[in-house]
């Protein structure tokens, strides 16, 4: 009898671990499949004309808050209207969320917006965009959030040119884009160092092609991230856990030992120094572009535009002038939604979810009540990150056409020497008087010449602008003081940046000199953009940021139940980075992945693409 038992408890068991297994693998299937994606191949539809009439743009980009404004029984409130905040507005509200998206500047679109000064059109922060290309990942969310809207003009093959010393001493190399030119030109100016650029290129494959494993660190629970890290399971199963924790300048230190292509490995500067950056970030930034450079067809401000009438399309809207004073959270802890400032009073706005796009030093620091943010988990969240270096950039208008002025979509990375953590720390190290005298790098762009339809909008006028990175502390002075009435002392600091900057760009292009020329200080930034100490590029992008635990930890869910954060202090800076941090954020509001749903429509594209490779062979052959 006892033998017989046996086999019976063992089948009992079987039975239980098999329920058990059907259960979880069920389960998994509706988590990643089961919940309606928000985006399909019906909803995008060939693009329509411009809209080249201001009046009608403004309703869209300017529309001003007021209570009748606002959409009944909302779902969701977005705090900022930068590339972050819209993607993930635009992928609830295609989700079937009410979605109501408030900006404190008065047009919406963060570093994606335009402004025009005396006839003049400047692009605050949306220099180029890579991996464009057709039926790409980026491509397709791009589609999907404006429903086929946008439009990109690919640039030149040669779409960056770093130059680096001064005067004799200068030294020039191009880059290009291309799936096997990218690499090949630049050995043709490094034949010494073939190996070395063959190895880095190994990085930025893989770099690109495992990036999702730390994305998916962000998305499933917490506490399996740390385990698959702290196990070493993870590091079996790809390098770029390592590689995202590993110091820029160590790695290429062993490729190699020309400071020229180590400066090239870095050369998309973003105010960290390659020795406190990660060399995964650095690959990403190179990778970014080696399929193609790209620029918003009729300029950064249709992204915002055409993002925004899809949140309107689905009962959703955004609202401008409307600066958000306050998170509310309720006595259990859960926020509700927020208060915004209009005229002297404050109207508060509820809804059961709050994105932040404001960065998480914004968030947790000003925008939530007192008691929160003392709090110890919110005071853990906010150590993870440090405060991002200040942008200064000087925006300059001329009078004439490319071709007389001889300027190009071309960008240029300007530097005054090959060792970039020296410079970067020596500028940094110095006084607010000595700071804009010597200035070690550079960045020039012309949007004008990247925007074909330029010349349409704004005729017989050019525009480039010209980025460095500054420290907060040197501007600090005039924090309290109104913008454009900060006194001629601030005028005349700014302004000695200003002119080194200029001169240095005339050097390249002597025909510029008569201009009309605005500059953005971080105390600009601050104003127009809520940018936390001037920072664009959001919170430092510092090496220990990317350790693949603090990667794991730093998730868009918050401390607090029902704020969520959003755009670049997700994952990583810029348009394309800043925009995963949206879909991050939407995917976790749904608690559905909603890069499986982009990854399913990619496949549909390549099946019909083939299909249509196909039928255009057959035709030929008949």
């Amino acid at each position: 009898f006892k033998i017989l038992e046996l086999p019976r408890r063992f089948s009992m068991w079987l039975l239980i671990l098999l329920a058990w297994l059907a259960l979880w693998v069920g389960g998994s299937y509706w988590y990643l499949f089961g919940k309606k994606s928000p985006f399909s191949l019906e909803s995008v539809r060939p693009p329509g004309p411009r809209e080249f009439d201001q009046k009608k743009r403004d309703k869209v980009i300017k529309q001003g808050f007021s209570p009748d404004k606002v959409p009944q029984n909302l779902d969701v409130i977005v705090v900022g209207s930068g590339i972050g905040g819209l993607t993930a507005a635009a992928t609830l509200a295609k989700a079937g969320k009410k979605v109501l998206v408030l900006e404190q500047h008065d047009q919406a679109g963060g570093c994606c917006h335009t402004y025009i000064e005396k006839g003049f059109e400047f692009d605050v922060g949306l220099h180029y965009i890579g991996q464009l290309h057709e039926n790409s990942l980026l491509r397709i969310a791009f589609d999907q959030i404006s429903e086929g809207q946008l439009e990109f003009q690919e640039l030149h093959q040669h779409f960056d040119t770093i130059q680096i010393g001064l005067g004799d001493e200068k030294r020039e190399y191009t880059i290009f884009s291309g799936k096997t030119e990218m690499k090949a030109h630049l050995m043709k100016q490094f034949p010494e160092d073939t190996e070395a650029i063959e190895t880095f290129f190994h990085i930025m494959k893989v770099s690109a092609k495992k990036t999702h494993y730390l994305a998916t660190l962000k998305l499933i629970p917490q506490w399996v991230s740390l385990f698959l890290l702290k196990s070493g399971i993870a590091n079996l199963v790809s390098p770029v856990f390592r590689l995202s924790g590993t110091c820029a300048t160590e790695l290429v230190n062993t490729l190699t030992s020309n400071k020229d292509l180590q400066v090239i490995f870095s050369y998309l500067f973003y105010g960290v120094p390659p020795k406190e950056s990660s060399v995964l970030i650095n690959a990403l930034l190179v990778h970014h572009y080696k399929r193609g450079a790209y620029y918003p067809k009729g300029g950064a401000s249709e992204i915002a535009f055409h993002i925004i009438r899809t949140i309107q399309k689905y009962g959703g809207n955004c609202l401008v002038r409307a600066p958000v004073s306050q998170i509310l959270v309720n006595d259990k802890g859960a926020a509700y939604g927020v208060k915004v400032r209009k005229g002297q009073e404050e109207v508060e706005v509820h809804a059961p979810v709050v994105v932040s796009n404001c960065g998480i030093f914004t968030t947790f620091q000003k925008l939530l009540p007192p008691e929160i943010q003392v709090k110890q988990d919110v005071q853990e969240r906010l150590n993870m990150m440090k405060h991002g270096r200040g942008s200064f950039l000087v925006f300059s208008g001329f009078d004439g056409t490319e071709e007389e002025l001889g300027l190009v979509s071309t960008n240029f990375w300007l530097f005054k020497n090959n060792d970039m953590d020296k410079s970067m720390d020596d500028f940094f190290a110095l006084s607010k008087e000595d700071a804009p005298d010597n200035i070690p790098m550079m960045f020039i762009t012309i949007p004008s010449s990247k925007d074909p339809e330029a010349k349409l909008r704004h005729p017989g006028k050019c525009c480039m602008t010209i980025l460095t990175m500054v420290k907060y502390e040197w501007f600090e002075e005039w924090k309290d003081t109104s913008v454009r009435k900060r006194g001629d002392e601030y005028y005349n600091y700014k302004m000695r940046f200003a002119k080194n900057l200029f001169d240095w760009a005339c050097t390249l292009f002597p025909k510029i000199k008569d201009k009309v020329a605005d500059v953005a200080t971080p105390l600009t930034n601050m104003h127009y953009l809520g940018a936390q100490r001037g920072a664009m590029y959001s919170a430092e992008h510092n090496l220990e940021r990317f350790q693949a635990e603090a990667v794991a930890r730093n998730r868009c869910n918050t401390p607090i139940k029902n704020l969520y954060i959003s755009g670049q202090d997700v994952f990583s800076c810029g348009i394309a980075g800043a925009l995963h941090g949206g879909l991050l954020c939407a995917s976790t509001v749904l608690d559905h992945i909603v890069y499986i749903d982009l990854l399913l429509l990619k496949k549909k594209l390549k099946r019909r693409k083939a299909k249509e490779l196909a039928e255009q062979a057959k035709k030929k052959l008949q």
